[in-house]
């Protein structure tokens, strides 16, 4: 007949928990590791956490790898002479390649010092070992059956087996839970080292650990409408610039402006290292924004042989009507915008460090795009004032667009982004809420004129 497998039963016997560590990743006896933590009379049906000091040996610290060996076994004998004993490895260094360190560029960076940094950053390709501040172990301890002649594979690899008598006992399944094993647990400094795949999978990983089960739903069913919006969004932009043939009430001031803050945002959030989930609508956003340019300013590329030669089309009276009126609203807001970009790109290079003169460049961009890109939506506002009417604009995008800037909000604090990105969000918010007042606005103008006809 089958042979049925039952656990072996630590719980009315003395388990001790015993965790050393060592260099080595094989070990064969109390040679060469050094005993952290041992707890007699282990309960291994209750929770147990412990803070513990570990000495790191010379070797470690020399870029080498630490393990620590986890046994589950018996008193008065030591675990590797018990044969009845369960134990688990887990190293507790990873390795991490790092990238240079943020200076003052005006007082810690010189001609010499910046070879300094190029020969530094070559030598930095090599992968530096970081320390594991917390692990995580499991103990299953359930008082399962299971039938020998179907043992499953996967679960197999992990059961250690013991005969007690005519029957055969496994002992309790220990492993690691690596899915809590998340970058924040390293050393504090080492976050900034970690490339862009490492922190999306620990983005990933943090989802599914630090959140309740039903607020993560929720966030999935909201990312999922946020994709869905994403979508249509950049669907009805590109429809509605595709038949596009007349810059009649729009402002090409804004269109630049939101290529150029676009594209700052792009390599700003490709800078900080921000996540996959922000960085690719961001990207496609830009592209799109790029071609819109192109179809604003009328641009046509003819080639010839190897060099582009670019033609600028030409704007009708009621076009340049409408760009009289946004020239007019840059002039304004040009006495504003000007010095404070200036006056906060100097106190940034004064007080701020940063990775690169490129790393500042974006940085003084971008936060003047955050701090002040609201001024730029007031050209085109100031041109349907004038002109008092909305009906030139893609309305449909506009509202998938507004859509996402909610979804946006709530996202904000849930997804790795720079702070400035999370104020913009409730930026565009307000932005939006005055638009929708100049085509009620716009709306009500056209319902007097009706009714004064009447």
């Amino acid at each position: 007949g089958s042979a049925y497998l039952k656990i072996f039963d630590f719980k009315r016997r003395e388990g001790i928990l015993s965790v050393y560590t060592t260099t080595r990743s094989n070990i064969g006896a109390e040679n060469n590791v050094d005993l952290v933590l041992n707890v007699e009379d282990f309960d291994i049906e209750s929770r147990f956490e412990r803070t513990v000091n570990v000495s790191v040996p010379k070797k470690t610290r020399n870029n080498g790898t630490l393990y620590a060996y986890i046994f589950l076994h018996h008193a008065g004998i030591l675990p590797w002479h018990d044969g009845k004993q369960v134990h688990i490895v887990s190293p507790l260094t990873t390795y991490m390649v790092p990238k240079p360190e943020e200076i003052n560029l005006l007082t810690g960076e010189s001609a010499t010092q910046q070879i300094e940094a190029e020969k530094q950053t070559n030598a930095l390709d090599e992968p530096v070992s970081h320390w594991r501040s917390r692990l995580t172990l499991n103990i299953m301890v359930e008082d399962f059956v299971f039938d020998g002649s179907s043992l499953p594979a996967d679960v197999h690899r992990y059961m250690k087996m013991v005969q007690l008598g005519k029957t055969v006992h496994y002992l309790p399944i220990l492993f690691i839970d690596q899915l809590s094993n998340r970058v924040k647990d390293l050393m504090v400094s080492d976050i900034r080292f970690l490339s862009y795949r490492t922190l999306d999978a620990d983005e990933v990983k943090g989802i599914f650990v630090d959140t309740n089960l039903y607020f993560l739903a929720l966030t999935f069913f909201v990312a999922a409408f946020h994709l869905l919006f994403d979508f249509l969004a950049f669907k009805n932009d590109i429809s509605f610039w595709k038949k596009k043939r007349s810059m009649i009430g729009m402002s090409t001031k804004a269109v630049l402006w939101r290529c150029f803050s676009t594209v700052v945002i792009f390599l700003f959030l490709l800078d900080e290292q921000t996540s996959v989930l922000v960085l690719i609508p961001a990207g496609i956003g830009a592209v799109i924004e790029l071609w819109k340019v192109k179809k604003a300013l009328k641009m046509t590329i003819k080639w010839q042989g190897l060099r582009p030669k670019i033609q600028f089309g030409t704007y009708n009276d009621s076009e340049k009507k409408t760009e009289e009126y946004d020239t007019q609203a840059m002039k304004y807001l040009s006495y504003l915008l000007y010095p404070l970009c200036i006056g906060g790109a100097g106190y940034s290079l004064l007080n701020v460090k940063y990775k690169s003169w490129y790393s500042w460049l974006i940085n003084s961009f971008v936060n003047g795009v955050y701090a002040f890109g609201f001024l730029f939506m007031l050209p085109q506002l100031f041109v349907n004032y004038k002109m008092k009417s909305v009906a030139h604009l893609p309305w449909k995008a506009f509202t998938y667009k507004a859509f996402n800037t909610f979804i946006d909000d709530i996202f904000a604090f849930i997804i790795t982004m720079p702070t400035s990105h999370r104020l913009a969000c409730f930026r565009d918010d307000v932005v939006f809420l005055v638009y929708l007042y100049q085509r009620w606005y716009c709306l009500s103008l056209i319902f007097i004129r009706v009714f004064a006809t009447l």
